[in-house]
This record gives C-alpha cells, sequence and structure tokens, in this order.
C-alpha cells in the first residue's frame, strides 16, 4: 500500500514540474551522481580497499544505471557525510538511515521505501510470554533493550545465528535462511530512507519514484543475500 501512494504523491507533485535549486537532475543525468556511503552491514560494506557493497549500493547502482549516470562513491562516517550532503557536495548518502535520522536539518529524507522488523525467533515454538524465557541478541542494541522491557533473561552474543539451541532476537527477514519460525510480538521496527541535498526537489522524484517502483519483497531479497 506504501508504495501506491508514494507513487501516487510523486505524479502528483510531477504535475506542478517541481524543480532543483542547484539543477541536480538534469546535471546527474548522463553525468555523475556523488554518492556518501556509511558503513552498516548489510544495508552498505565498505572493503579494506575502499570498495562499496550491500543492498543500498546495489540499488544505487540500479538508480545511477536508471539515469545513464556514472556513481562517484564517497565513504565516510555518517555525520561527515551528512555535513557533506548538507553543503551540496554530494547528491545523495546511503547506510541504512533510518526515518527517524537527527539530520533533517542538513539533509531532506525520503520517504520510508523498507521497513525491517525485529522478532523472536526460535527452531520450534516461540513463547508469546517472554518473562524469565533466555534470548540470545547482541549486546548493546534496541533489541536488547526491549526484551529487558518484556523481562526476557538477555543472553548476549556477537552472531545471533550461532545461537541455535535458543531463541533469537533477530530480523524478520534473516529467520527463513537461519531455519527459524518467528514469533507474533515485534521488538523494533525501523522504517529505511536515503538522504539528499535540501531543495533538490526534482532529484528526490526521481529517487523516490526509483524506490516506489522496486519489485515488492525485492529488498528483504537482497537482504538475504547478503546474509548468506
Amino acid at each position: 500500500m506504501w508504495r501506491v501512494l508514494v507513487l501516487v504523491a510523486v505524479l502528483a507533485t510531477g504535475c506542478g514540474l517541481p524543480r532543483d535549486v542547484d539543477g541536480t537532475s538534469e546535471r546527474v543525468r548522463g553525468g555523475v551522481v556523488r554518492v556518501g556511503v556509511a558503513e552498516n552491514r548489510p544495508w552498505t560494506r565498505v572493503g579494506d580497499g575502499g570498495e562499496v557493497s550491500g543492498v543500498e549500493v546495489e540499488l544505487v547502482r540500479r538508480l545511477a544505471e536508471r539515469v545513464g549516470a556514472r556513481v562517484e562513491w564517497t565513504v565516510g562516517a555518517e555525520s561527515s557525510l551528512m555535513a557533506a550532503v548538507g553543503e551540496r557536495q554530494l547528491d545523495l548518502v546511503v547506510g541504512g538511515l533510518e526515518g527517524n535520522s537527527p539530520w533533517i536539518e542538513e539533509a531532506s529524507l525520503t520517504r520510508p521505501y523498507a521497513v525491517t522488523k525485529v522478532v523472536v525467533a526460535a527452531a520450534g515454538d516461540v513463547p508469546e510470554d517472554l518473562a524469565g524465557v533466555r534470548v540470545a541478541v547482541r549486546a548493546g542494541t534496541d533489541e536488547a533493550a526491549a526484551l529487558a522491557e518484556e523481562d526476557a533473561v538477555v543472553v548476549p552474543v556477537e552472531e545471533v545465528g550461532e545461537a541455535r539451541d535458543l531463541p533469537v532476537a533477530v530480523d524478520d527477514w534473516r529467520t527463513a535462511g537461519l531455519g527459524l519460525r518467528a514469533g507474533k510480538q515485534v521488538l523494533v521496527e525501523r522504517s529505511h530512507v536515503w538522504a539528499l541535498p535540501l531543495g533538490e526537489n526534482g532529484w528526490q522524484v526521481e529517487v523516490e519514484r526509483f524506490l516506489a517502483e522496486l519489485p515488492g519483497g525485492e529488498v528483504e531479497r537482497l537482504l538475504a543475500e547478503e546474509a548468506a
């Protein structure tokens, strides 16, 4: 449903001929799109030699192909990349950014194009009441805090996929690959966005149209491939 709403909004905006303050749409078409990448696996990965990969890197490449552009990658910390997009040194920033990002003064965020959920999953039945239940989870995460609020016994691990004898707190898109059954309770829900320069309305419409037209389940498929 959200994809339909986004497409309707994009088409409606298109009737008003949205314009870019700095003409980004025209500049990148057939030219270069400058993209900042903050490492946040599996959304984005940065190799030892600076090479980039990951779900959102793949999607950016598709976007660039769509507008006939080549990509100029800049790797950095999220804060420095947001400063750069705020100064119009970058056309796009990716890195598993969430819709509640604090960077709204520096950048314009797209509508959420993917929503991921952290659930409790297990090889067998998942208890509905987590009080007193030992659940494996990565330490220091939002899901660990959510489990504590449910009075579960938090068992810190480096990788939940290795905790085969316990229920685990895991992203819903990983459950099938791990051979687990997901429970009904959602511990954490995250909406994912990209960041663009403020005022580049035509460029934002182009990016949001691309994201809205992704095939259903495509993001989840790419995430599962990255985790394999």
